[in-house]
Formats: C-alpha cells, sequence, structure tokens
C-alpha cells in the first residue's frame, strides 16, 4: 500500500474516533462510528490474502449491521423525546436498541462470535488496531449512555464475557485468537463494574491497551503467531522473552504487576454491591489465567518438538524505544495505586 494512502487511512481512523470522542450529538457520533470503521476496511485487505479479504468482508457486514441499528435507535429516540443529544436516552425500547449495537461493536459475548475469526485473518499491526484503538468510541459511548442502562443486564453481559473469554482461549493454539478471548474477558471486567463507577472503567480500559499493546509489539518482535513459534522465541531473544511472560501474567492478573490492580479494585466495588457476582467474576478469572499461565509454559519450559519453522533472527541488543516504555508502564505501575485513585 503507498504510504500517502496508509497516511490517509490512519488520518481518516483517528479523526473518526475523536469525532466520536467530542460529539454531543448522535448523528455526529454516528459518523464519527462510519468514517471510522470505513478507514480501517482497506488497511484490513491491504495484505492481498484470501483470509484478510474475508476477515475484511465480515468485518463490514458486522459493523454495518451495527452502525444501522445504532442509527435506528437514535432516530427512534428522537421521534419519541424531540432530541439528539447524546446524555438524552429515556425511552426503553431505543435504548435496548442502541444497547445491542454498541455490544456488537465492542465485541460483548453474546456478540463476540466476529472477533476471533476476523482477527485471525488480519497481519499483527491491524489486530493491534482492532484490538485496542476501535474500541475507544464505542466504550466512548457506552459510559456515558451507562446511567440509563439496566444494571441487571450489563452485569449478566459482562459476566458471559468473562466466562466466554476464559473458555474460549483454553487449548488455543493461534496466538491472535487467544488475545481476541483475551479482549472478550477484559471488556467483561469493564462491562461488571460500569454501571458501578464508570472510573474504574476507564481504568481498566487504559491498562488494557497497554497490556494489549505490548503484547502485540513482542508478537511483532517475534514474528509469532501460534504458540510452536512462541516457544522458539527464547533463541532469539531470551530477555524479552522473560518480559513477555512478565507481561502474560500481568494480562492473567497476578500481583504485583500492573494487570492486578484493575481487578483489585473491581473486585473492591463489586463485594460492596453484589458479593455473588464478585465470587463468580474471580472464579472466572481462573480460566483466563490458566491460558495465559500455559502460554508461558510452553514459551520457557518446553522446547519445539521438530525443527524450527519460523525465521531465524539475529540476537540484537533490545533498543529503548515504546515497546520498552509500554512494558515498563505494564508492569510497574501497582505502587502508585494511591495516585491514580486520586487522578480518577
Amino acid at each position: 500500500m503507498s504510504p500517502y494512502a496508509l497516511s490517509m487511512l490512519i488520518s481518516s481512523l483517528s479523526a473518526g474516533t475523536i469525532i466520536t470522542f467530542i460529539s454531543n450529538h448522535w448523528f455526529l457520533a454516528w459518523i464519527g462510528l462510519e468514517l471510522n470503521t470505513l478507514a480501517i476496511i482497506p488497511i484490513m485487505s491491504k495484505m492481498h490474502h484470501p483470509r484478510s479479504t474475508e476477515a475484511a468482508i465480515k468485518y463490514f457486514l458486522i459493523q454495518s449491521m451495527a452502525s444501522a441499528l445504532l442509527l435506528f435507535a437514535t432516530t427512534l429516540n428522537a421521534w419519541y423525546t424531540g432530541e439528539w443529544t447524546i446524555i438524552n436516552m429515556q425511552t426503553q425500547i431505543p435504548l435496548m436498541l442502541l444497547t445491542t449495537a454498541l455490544m456488537i461493536k465492542l465485541a460483548v459475548a453474546p456478540f463476540h462470535m466476529w472477533l476471533p475469526d476476523i482477527i485471525q485473518g488480519l497481519d499483527l499491526m491491524t489486530c493491534l488496531i482492532l484490538s485496542t484503538w476501535q474500541k475507544l468510541a464505542p466504550m466512548t459511548l457506552m459510559i456515558q449512555v451507562t446511567s440509563e442502562i439496566n444494571t441487571t443486564l450489563i452485569m449478566m453481559l459482562g459476566m458471559m464475557s468473562l466466562l466466554v473469554g476464559g473458555w474460549g482461549g483454553l487449548n488455543q493454539p493461534q496466538l491472535r485468537k487467544m488475545m481476541a478471548y483475551s479482549s472478550i474477558a477484559h471488556l467483561g471486567w469493564m462491562m461488571i463494574v460500569m454501571s458501578y463507577s464508570p472510573n474504574l472503567t476507564i481504568l481498566n480500559l487504559m491498562i488494557y491497551l497497554l497490556l494489549t499493546t505490548s503484547m502485540f509489539l513482542m508478537m511483532m518482535k517475534f514474528m509469532s503467531t501460534n504458540v510452536n513459534k512462541m516457544a522458539s522465541s527464547w533463541m532469539k531473544n531470551l530477555s524479552l522473552t522473560s518480559t513477555m511472560i512478565i507481561i502474560l501474567m500481568s494480562l492473567g492478573g497476578l500481583p504485583p504487576l500492573s494487570g492486578f490492580m484493575p481487578k483489585w479494585l473491581i473486585l473492591e466495588e463489586i463485594i460492596k454491591q453484589n458479593i455473588p457476582l464478585a465470587t463468580m467474576a474471580a472464579m472466572s478469572t481462573l480460566l483466563s489465567l490458566f491460558f495465559y499461565l500455559r502460554l508461558s509454559y510452553m514459551t520457557s519450559l518446553t522446547t519445539p518438538p521438530t525443527t524450527m519453522n519460523s525465521k531465524l533472527m539475529w540476537r540484537l541488543k533490545m533498543k529503548l524505544n515504546t515497546m520498552s516504555t509500554t512494558i515498563i508502564m505494564s508492569t510497574m505501575m501497582l505502587p502508585i495505586t494511591p495516585l491514580i485513585l486520586n487522578m480518577i
């Protein structure tokens, strides 16, 4: 793809999300989401491979259905109330349709089936964009209308996402699908606390973005897309492999890493409201932790059973760059938890 075309698409992608961020009007927010969707489709299909083309077409169909549902819900709400403002969603039927549309865009269970299949057909950089940047605009709208949504419904969807994200990643040999189910599980944590503390949802989203970015950057460094290739990563860069194991533990939410902080704060908040939900959320985390531990075990304590298929790489010194910054933030933020709580 031409660098000029790529820069134009990246600019449109950024502009669409920013338009949704700053909008107070449903139609403007819808335009931002549409611009965001249309900009990423050529990026998804730039590999000129049947899998990437299939993934781009599936993504277009799913997102266009969600956008049409969102536009219909907001138009219906404007018909009932006479207003297009985002915070004015008191009517139940448009609110249910809007919740469904945003859940489809976020890939929250039970509207999650498209995400693992689409991510598997993309290159790692596009997977990173789809797992991080593309979550920001719909999550912003979700947080703005969360005070109007039925709390029981959103907690049920969050709990379902936690279970689906945990079960789906078990025995998964493909790293991209594993990261997709990890994304679904993290979104479940955001959903269950959204009604009680939107600030904790934002904090969890920020930590999730850091952890996922670090993990995808390492996968790109190792050129690994499955567990067998990752098992030979220690031959390429031993220090980076050790760091990746720490990132996986942080994704699983083990102390004293950064990933433990949002889970700890969310459980502390949920226990005040709903003790059975907190218990189920804590137990479902063990499912996700198992496949992170499994990947860590495969990477550090086993050797590949056959000749290594991946491209050999020189052992180079790791330079201080964006990856180093994200790694440090992904692992060492727990001690500054009181400062972060004061900021939010």
